[in-house]
């Protein structure tokens, strides 16, 4: 390892589960197990309705899109109005929306439009809770890369359980039954984040009044004069147009019909395990140079559409999946503590708004053009491509002196 990997911190040795911790840990945990089970949950009880695979498409969608299209607004929302109160509302108001639509199927069949109308509410309300995520990490917590960490595995491990509850749930009782459970996710949530106390309920340093544009204009404003933020974001997306595009999409379709579902289950899995490593790793190692450390661990990303590429065996792609879960979520850590570390905190939620944003806007169109390209140019060249896409991401980044010499700060 080399010397400038790594440096003592003394933040290290606090301890990092306090009260309001522990609250917002189990948030966070009970949200994000709740948004796992819910497309699975959508899924079936779209299709029970008899609107097919076209229609799990448009709930999907209007999930999803309000998300993209809103979380900037959720940002200035949250500077101005104050993160926790923003998530608890947003909380009341996913879990008011949700209980609605899990009644309608109780009672019937409902219509299209009004499907997709509360899925799209629940969808913005999951835009103005997110940019609170950020907010709040460093005001409760006394090491933030321990706890973005911590978060980091719990999330890992509610992606591989959620979907495999949702399953089990609908086994044995009805779609709406399950959506109505994840309904209560959200007052779950809010109820830990109304018992937070050192977070208060307001905006934190702010002073006089601006108006919405102003504060709008004022995040971009923040985003754009940080060189190592915004260079990051433009990688990405171009990271996610050719390199993740083509790896979900044609990566996990080709899995499923070279190896079929249960593999399929089997190899996701074992990202989510690797996920959890990373994260453990993130805890425990200390980059001096933190965006430095997580453009190399890009590198491991590589073996996830290289294995399946080379047609290894389900085995070796599974443990080729690991390990690039390990990279993947080692490079998040370092990414949003440097965000939650640098950024000024009354301007924090409109910034890491910006960075979300432009994080997720090429992700559909890379998902959406993958299938296309491989009718033309074929599934494994693209796969290749994407897995250089990695390389190509890890090079631009160390390439960028803001970026590779950005250090860390003593939280």
């Amino acid at each position: 390892m080399t010397r400038d990997l790594r440096v003592k911190d003394d933040s290290s040795d606090l301890p990092l589960w306090t009260a309001d911790f522990r609250l917002f840990f189990a948030a966070r945990t009970t949200s994000l197990l709740g948004d796992a089970m819910l497309p699975v949950a959508i899924t079936a009880a779209v299709i029970g309705a008899g609107y097919g695979a076209s229609g799990v498409g448009y709930a999907l969608a209007a999930l999803i899109a309000p998300f993209a299209a809103l979380i900037i607004f959720g940002g200035v929302l949250s500077d101005r109005f104050g993160a926790r109160r923003l998530m608890v509302v947003s909380d009341t108001a996913r879990l008011c929306f949700q209980a609605v639509l899990a009644l309608l199927f109780v009672l019937g069949t409902p219509q299209l439009w009004q499907i997709l109308v509360l899925l799209a509410l629940v969808g913005a309300g999951s835009a103005m809770f997110q940019p609170g995520v950020a907010s709040i990490t460093p005001l409760i917590a006394r090491d933030v890369q321990k706890a973005n960490a911590t978060l980091r595995i719990s999330e890992s491990v509610t992606v591989v359980i959620g979907p495999s509850l949702a399953g089990l749930l609908l086994v044995i009782t009805s779609p709406a039954a399950v959506v109505a459970l994840d309904a209560l996710t959200f007052a779950v949530s809010g109820a830990c984040l109304l018992r937070i106390r050192s977070v208060p309920m307001g905006p934190a340093g702010r002073g006089g009044v601006s108006s919405f544009r102003a504060d709008l204009i004022e995040g971009w404003r923040e985003f754009r004069a940080r060189t190592w933020l915004w260079s990051v974001i433009v990688v990405f997306m171009a990271w996610q147009l050719a390199g993740s595009g083509p790896a979900m999409t044609l990566g996990y379709s080709t899995l499923v019909t070279d190896h079929g579902s249960a593999t399929f289950g089997l190899v996701m899995s074992a990202l989510g395990a690797g996920s959890v490593l990373g994260g453990i790793v993130a805890i425990r190692l200390r980059p001096r140079f933190p965006l430095r450390a997580g453009a190399l661990s890009m590198i491991l990303w590589t073996l996830m559409p290289l294995s399946v590429a080379l047609s290894l065996p389900a085995p070796l792609v599974a443990g080729c999946y690991a390990v690039s879960g390990v990279g993947m979520a080692f490079w998040i850590v370092m990414f949003h503590t440097s965000v939650q570390t640098h950024i000024p905190q009354d301007v924090l939620g409109r910034v890491h708004a910006y960075d979300a944003a432009g994080s997720l806007v090429m992700k559909p169109i890379g998902q959406a053009v993958a299938g296309p390209l491989a009718v033309i140019a074929g599934t494994v060249p693209l796969l290749f491509v994407s897995a250089a896409m990695a390389l190509v991401t890890c090079t631009l980044l160390l390439a960028i002196p803001a970026v590779r010499d950005l250090r860390r700060v003593g939280r």
